[in-house]
């Protein structure tokens, strides 16, 4: 069975993700370490440290990440931009490996006025001098897979792989496969054979086991718009099917699963809420019996 979660605010501290996520029935959570649309944030303190750690312990939830800030492109042909995003990119890793983090999810990049090429290779650049600073961590970055809007790397199975063969140190990196972006890029998930061609590509050509998180989002744009819109599950152009393959999914049943869907209330439900039981609904009998044998075991 997956280990579902969300992306959750830390206002008020670090912990009210934690217990938030707990409250709703998740397993795990997703959150920035600080203002996402900020290049600096204020220093993490020991208590803040504390209290995240102890709500992990006293809760269960497991497996915790972050975002980092939106505001890094490590493909960006602006020296100056570049810098302040590598330095950036590295404070995001210190921050998530404080808080005992798994991952930290990153956009690879947008090469604006270069290339293709040119944006793979300065991301290559950008994480070995990541990795440089930060030796002995055991927090990773994990790539995500974009829409491919504008100039947005990542879009395609061959730029991560690109980055994943040419960076120093690629055991330190993982892939986070968001369903919204993978399907606005044009490949598709809804029937039960467009699925496994779509995993099959990915296995072919980066390795499934790379995979270490998915960002579960239905789409408000179709197959191929390259448009990045999240949508709640089953309510956009995905549909209900492609999350019925994944969650029954037997290579992903220990896969934090986050969703990025829109936060608040419908008729008085958390939306959270309700895309989590749409989600648990889809879960087959047998894959919920499998599940419960290995927690067993």
């Amino acid at each position: 069975m997956p280990l579902f979660g969300s992306h959750l605010s830390i206002a008020g501290g670090y912990f009210k993700a934690v217990d938030a996520a707990a409250a709703l029935g998740l397993h795990t959570v997703q959150l920035f370490t600080k203002n996402n649309n900020q290049w600096a944030g204020k220093p993490l303190t020991d208590e803040d440290v504390r209290l995240f750690r102890d709500a992990l312990a006293r809760t269960g939830i497991q497996r915790p990440c972050a975002h980092d800030s939106y505001l890094i492109n490590l493909a960006s042909p602006d020296d100056v931009l570049w810098q302040k995003s590598l330095d950036a990119l590295v404070h995001e890793l210190e921050r998530a490996e404080a808080l005992g983090l798994e991952g930290v999810v990153m956009h690879p990049g947008s090469y604006v006025k270069s290339s293709e090429e040119e944006g793979l290779q300065k991301i290559v650049a950008g994480l070995d001098e990541a990795h440089r600073r930060t030796k002995g961590f055991r927090c990773q970055y994990w790539l995500e897979t974009t829409a491919g809007q504008g100039t947005n790397l990542g879009n395609r199975f061959e730029h991560l792989a690109f980055i994943l063969k040419q960076v120093q140190e690629p055991e330190r990196l993982g892939i986070c496969v968001d369903t919204c972006h993978i399907f606005a890029a044009g490949y598709p998930l809804q029937s039960p054979d467009e699925y496994a061609a779509t995993m099959d590509e990915f296995d072919r050509t980066i390795g499934i086991e790379r995979i270490r998180a998915w960002h579960i989002n239905d789409s408000k744009k179709p197959l191929g718009s390259r448009v990045d819109r999240h949508e709640h599950i089953g309510e956009g152009c995905l549909g209900l099917e492609p999350f019925r393959h994944l969650v029954n999914d037997p290579r992903f049943a220990q896969t934090p699963m986050y969703l990025e869907t829109e936060k608040g209330e419908r008729d008085g439900v958390n939306l959270d809420a309700m895309n989590l039981s749409t989600l648990n609904s889809l879960i087959s009998p047998s894959t919920g019996r499998t599940a419960k044998k290995q927690k067993q075991a």
